[in-house]
């Protein structure tokens, strides 16, 4: 091959041309994996739905734990603000409910919840947000691996009403208790 120009700068050149070819193949090609090497806005499955609430952090931390009762937690951090759940088997309700819809069925189905809250201020009142996620694992044969579906947002908007008509009764029973005492009060003097 013969260069009109210098052999160093042929080098040159070629290191270039070498470095644009990997980092344009890097860039604009996905490689064997079906997943994309940057990040893509838009592109991301979780969907996190969260509330405030106009309350206390205990009052809100206890509500939680309450609507959460009847799955077992990972992570308890209530320092943090955090719960997660363990992952549950739910194989059989989604073979089920996608039965209907023409997809195949699943070999195994699981999901777990995290949860956050965070206390904070709202026009000088206490105030907690409460964020969840549902993390919904499939795995449709052997050879494939588990693969993250998005949500419908069902349960995740249910545990959300769900904590919020219990701070609700927590509050009213805390309300009824303090005027109660208010009235033993005004009674004794």
């Amino acid at each position: 091959m013969n260069f009109p120009f210098s052999k160093k700068f042929a080098r040159k050149y070629t290191k270039l041309a070498l470095m644009a070819g990997v980092v344009g193949s890097l860039a604009f090609g996905t490689g064997c994996g079906s997943e994309p090497l940057f990040y893509q806005p838009g592109s991301e499955l979780d969907h996190i739905y969260s509330r405030i609430f106009l309350t206390d952090y205990n009052i809100a931390w206890q509500s939680t734990l309450d609507a959460l009762k009847r799955f077992e937690k990972t992570i308890q951090n209530r320092q943090g603000g955090v719960m997660q759940t363990a992952w549950v088997d739910n194989t059989a309700e989604k073979n089920f409910i996608d039965s209907f819809g023409g997809d195949a069925t699943y070999l195994n189905a699981r999901y777990r919840f995290k949860v956050s809250i965070a206390p904070g201020n709202y026009n000088g009142k206490p105030s907690v947000k409460i964020s969840i996620l549902k993390d919904q694992l499939i795995q449709r044969d052997m050879l494939e691996g588990w693969k993250q579906v998005p949500s419908d947002s069902i349960e995740e908007n249910s545990f959300l009403y769900r904590i919020g008509r219990i701070i609700f009764i927590k509050q009213r029973l805390k309300q009824m208790e303090d005027q109660k005492l208010q009235q033993v009060i005004e009674e004794g003097v």
